[in-house]
């Protein structure tokens, strides 16, 4: 969808009008490109004497061949790269209140020259390993900052942040890349928790991920929804990352679905999967043409929107069987001890909303399912865990789609502007997203939500 004030906002003229009226400006977002990937570097890695994953971390960067600055001193030093692509601070060293200094004193006055469309990434210690009450209270504050700097940063940069266990940083590999990266343009203000990769004590480990370029690769990926929009997005973006991919749709579907496969280089499978014999059918699909399953997108939504007190039976049953019971049903089968599918590694990705964290009128059927699917992962993470698998959601935001196209005008343009980033994201942002959290390599992250939003002002 074309995004018309953010055209005219980008010319000379229209920069002009903007800025003279006080009106949004659309910053370009750099996206990944296989074609023409940037680098996140040069990395301007910023620590303290206790910090605990400086090592880790400057040991993931160069794995990939990034160019790593350590800096220790308040003051940029000439040596310091003039325009670096991401600053990273590790924050795990900050275990008393007064030394939330750190964070002005370190980013403060480096953030001015961070390149158009940078990164800032901070990593903080999980609760957990806070020892006393002054580490608590300093690490939580960490949130409040990376949000409130997500609000101040302007052409396209964002800023994240991630909780690592001292124990495991390493789990911390895919996460750290992504965040880094073009891959998450439309993800800013967000905080991930990881965790120790869990692994099941009758199983093999899972197996590492192949490259960077291919980290689906020996995967085997389902979609549904997948005919058209951000499904079709998912199935291509999994294919471009390794995976084979099987393909779900209605049967009404079918012409698209079948475009889609043959896109990805996969297979069709035409199934409404609210029928009964819907996870039955998706496991013995994926068993026939691939040998197993993977990764799980529960992708498939369908909205019927009204006021609840004009809603009827059927809009709402819909809305729920579709969006949120069949993926509970289908994400059962797959963990289902007297036959389980998903082994060590396996994925479960669900594609929730911000309307399931915010609510939105005329959508209680729509945020109650998406809601939901984020209770479904909150209850099946621990069992998850149990066989080295891992269950997470996305919440996209505003994204440019035909059904955001069809929109009033004001709904459209207020959805597009509010957010840090002043514009709406894209299929490939969600895509991005979903094959992060897909990744084999993303084994520490679970039981998590991850915004997709361009840091919406709605929930926040």
């Amino acid at each position: 969808m074309v995004d018309r004030y953010q055209r005219f906002a980008a010319t000379g003229f229209g920069g002009f009008v903007t800025k003279r009226l006080g009106l949004p400006r659309p910053p370009h977002l750099y996206r990944h490109s296989p074609e023409n990937p940037r680098s996140p570097g040069p990395v301007l890695l910023a620590t303290t004497e206790d910090a605990t994953v400086t090592g880790a971390l400057h040991a993931i960067l160069a794995e990939g061949g990034t160019p790593v600055h350590t800096c220790t001193s308040p003051d940029p030093t000439p040596d310091e790269p003039q325009e670096p692509g991401s600053l990273i601070l590790d924050a795990t060293g900050i275990t008393e209140t007064t030394q939330l200094c750190t964070l002005h004193r370190l980013l403060g006055p480096r953030v001015r020259s961070l390149r158009a469309g940078g990164r800032v990434l901070v990593v903080g210690t999980p609760a957990t390993d806070c020892r006393t009450l002054g580490a608590a209270v300093a690490q939580r504050s960490l949130e409040g900052f990376t949000r409130a700097l997500a609000k101040e940063l302007r052409m396209g940069a964002t800023v994240n942040l991630i909780y690592v266990p001292a124990q495991a940083p390493t789990t911390a590999a895919s996460t750290v890349r992504f965040l880094v990266s073009d891959r998450s343009a439309y993800v800013s203000g967000q905080t991930l928790h990881l965790s120790e990769t869990t692994q099941s004590t009758n199983t093999e480990p899972p197996t590492p991920p192949i490259a960077e370029v291919a980290p689906l690769a020996d995967t085997v990926a389902v979609v549904t929804g997948a005919a058209r929009g951000i499904g079709a997005t998912i199935a291509e973006t999994a294919a471009r990352d390794g995976a084979q991919v099987l393909c779900i749709d209605v049967p009404h579907a079918g012409a698209h679905l079948a475009d889609t496969a043959t896109r990805v280089g996969g297979q069709a499978l035409e199934l409404d999967i609210t029928e009964d014999d819907a996870p039955q059918r998706i496991v013995a699909a994926a068993r026939h043409h691939f040998g197993r399953l993977d990764v799980m997108v529960h992708n498939a939504g369908i909205t019927r929107d009204k006021t609840l007190a004009r809603m009827s039976a059927q809009q709402w049953d819909a809305v729920l069987s579709v969006n949120l019971l069949a993926a509970q049903r289908i994400t059962e089968r797959l963990v289902d001890p007297t036959d389980p599918v998903l082994g060590p590694g396996g994925r479960v990705v669900c594609t929730s909303s911000i309307s399931g964290i915010a609510g939105n009128a005329g959508q209680t059927n729509y945020s109650t399912s998406k809601a939901g699917l984020i209770g479904l992962v909150t209850a099946l993470a621990p069992t998850a865990a149990e066989r080295g698998a891992t269950v997470n959601a996305i919440a996209p935001g505003f994204i440019e789609t035909p059904m955001t196209e069809a929109m009033p005008l004001l709904v459209r343009e207020a959805g597009r502007r509010m957010n840090s980033l002043r514009q709406g994201g894209t299929p490939q942002d969600v895509a991005e997203a979903v094959c992060y959290l897909a990744d084999p390599g993303t084994g520490g992250v679970n039981g998590q939500v991850l915004r997709v939003c361009g840091q919406s002002l709605i929930g926040a």
